[in-house]
């Protein structure tokens, strides 16, 4: 088509620059809040799951240790007023129900308590309500305890009384060490017991979080739902893992069809298992209000922005090119250093160019501190196992020479057990103090786990490791700590290249010294050999 009214259809079909550029403008301010809606949703959602498993895992193996100590308690109570009925008359009915009254009520450990004798009859019980004192025992459970004649522990079984009970025993021999029969306690699963009294008051959390007890066949002993004790739970893939002695943490579906976030830790007295699991809906709700918060700081300054560029579009073109592709950068994870603010001779295209930093610089802030707590530990403040294994792993790889030292606080379980956990993790940040302070700058220190500290020494020789360990081990041992009782650490040394050529070698070589000295008699240094 030719002429004017040609040339006026063609002018009609072509963008104008204004609206170019306005376009483009509007486009690029949308992408920034979109890119950094994205960059902030995956990253917050990676810390917030590491954190529950860690959080979780570290429930689970404080709880699997308590019981680890409870059942040795439980035993030792069993077996001490066993040895001082087993010396005496078994016929003796008052004696026997005066022994076993005192111990369960003076322990609570047991909800009844049991003399069985060598022919199966029951010589005493208490309380006395359970009936069964001159019955013969009809349980197989309890029969098979009879029969082993030693420790004993039962899987879950219904009762003569038809309770829901797990039963343990220790042996009976007299002076001269003939059997005799056995003393058995038994905790009534769905009855009020021990372990509601340990655990019972916390274990459903507000948000959903749970924690739960199998036996050794993987029926639930500890519930919040009281009606589920006793169920089969070896189809979970959670249960089986503990179950075969595994600690850690995954992502599991249960038979419910929920999807929950679970740590996971064996109890090695008795072979029992401890889960502790968040809905996964949990953190997503908290995802999803770590984003809302930020669209409510972030939306309005960015809708002032967008409005503020397409007035200035024609003119101010440049400034917008150069934070679009920093907002870029950013969305690709990659790590910017936001370049000096100069001022523009423009008014406002100085104010926006300054606000976009700002705000860039705060999400990198945030990021920031969302990695170091990910990379610490939260007790100490050190370095946690998995930046130091990440650090180890990438030194031995570029094959930089330096020295491992791994140390361990001795008797440190003694020390939980007789001034509690809390006495214990301010131990534990004494002993981070005294590592802290006699190392050198450049060295890295990590708490490893429990009260197993590491420390790596960059091109560090075997006898400047000693020298270090030896401070360490000499400062902790004399300084003043929080208990005000002589506390000592055990230390075990190994140099690479010169021990192993890679991480894992390395550590077993350093964690074999740190055995070695612990059984060498403790408070000691050993290099590996």
């Amino acid at each position: 088509m030719s002429g004017p009214f040609g040339i006026r259809c063609a002018e009609k079909n072509k963008i104008s620059l204004a609206t170019l550029l306005t376009g483009l403008v509007s486009l690029s301010v949308a992408l920034t809040l979109t890119i950094l809606l994205l960059a902030s949703y995956h990253s917050n959602k990676q810390s917030l799951f590491e954190t529950t498993f860690a959080l979780n895992y570290s429930a689970a193996t404080k709880m699997s240790h308590s019981i680890d100590s409870l059942f040795q308690s439980m035993r030792a109570g069993l077996a001490y007023t066993g040895a001082r009925l087993s010396a005496g008359d078994l016929s003796d009915t008052q004696e026997i129900q005066r022994q076993l009254e005192a111990l369960r009520l003076g322990s609570h450990y047991f909800n009844s308590i049991a003399i069985v004798d060598e022919t199966g009859l029951v010589r005493g019980v208490d309380p006395p309500s359970v009936g069964t004192t001159g019955m013969h025992i009809v349980t197989a459970a309890t029969k098979e305890a009879l029969a082993v004649k030693k420790s004993y522990i039962s899987k879950p079984y219904n009762s003569a009384t038809g309770r829901l009970v797990v039963f343990m025993s220790e042996p009976l021999f007299d002076k001269d060490g003939i059997y005799r029969g056995y003393i058995g306690g038994s905790l009534y699963l769905q009855e009020n017991n021990i372990l509601n009294m340990m655990f019972g008051m916390h274990n459903l959390n507000s948000d959903g979080s749970y924690f739960y007890i199998v036996s050794s066949s993987g029926h639930l002993l500890f519930h919040p739902d009281k009606s589920r004790i006793g169920e089969d739970g070896s189809a979970n893939l959670v249960v089986q893992k503990v179950l075969r002695g595994e600690s850690g943490y995954d992502q599991v579906t249960n038979s419910q069809g929920i999807t929950f976030l679970s740590g996971y830790s064996p109890v090695l007295e008795n072979g029992w298992g401890v889960v502790v699991q968040s809905p996964i809906n949990v953190v997503y709700d908290e995802l999803n209000r770590n984003i809302r918060t930020i669209l409510l700081y972030t939306l309005a300054p960015f809708v002032v922005l967008m409005i503020t560029a397409i007035w200035l579009a024609r003119r101010l073109a440049r400034p917008f090119v150069s934070l679009a592709n920093l907002a870029g950068r950013l969305g690709r994870g990659e790590r910017i250093v936001l370049p000096e603010v100069k001022h523009h001779w423009n008014r406002e295209a100085d104010l926006l160019t300054q606000t976009i930093t700002l705000a860039l610089n705060d999400l990198q802030k945030q990021t920031a501190q969302l990695t170091h707590a990910a990379m610490t530990d939260s007790l100490t403040g050190l370095t946690n196992r998995r930046t130091f294994e990440s650090i180890m792993t990438q030194w031995t790889e570029e094959q930089h020479p330096f020295a491992l030292i791994v140390m361990d606080i001795d008797r440190f379980k003694s020390i939980n057990d007789t001034y509690g956990h809390q006495a214990g993790d301010e131990v534990l940040k004494h002993l981070a103090r005294v590592v802290t302070s006699s190392v050198g700058p450049h060295d890295i220190c990590c708490r490893y786990g429990g009260e197993e500290f590491v420390v790596l020494l960059p091109l560090a020789t075997v006898p400047e490791a000693l020298t270090t360990a030896e401070r360490v081990r000499t400062a902790f041992e004399t300084r003043e700590n929080p208990l005000g009782i002589p506390i000592t650490v055990s230390s075990g040394i190994a140099h690479y290249p010169s021990h192993a050529e890679s991480a894992d070698m390395l550590f077993q070589r350093a964690d074999h010294a740190l055995y070695r000295a612990k059984e060498s008699g403790k408070n000691r240094t050993i290099v590996a050999d």
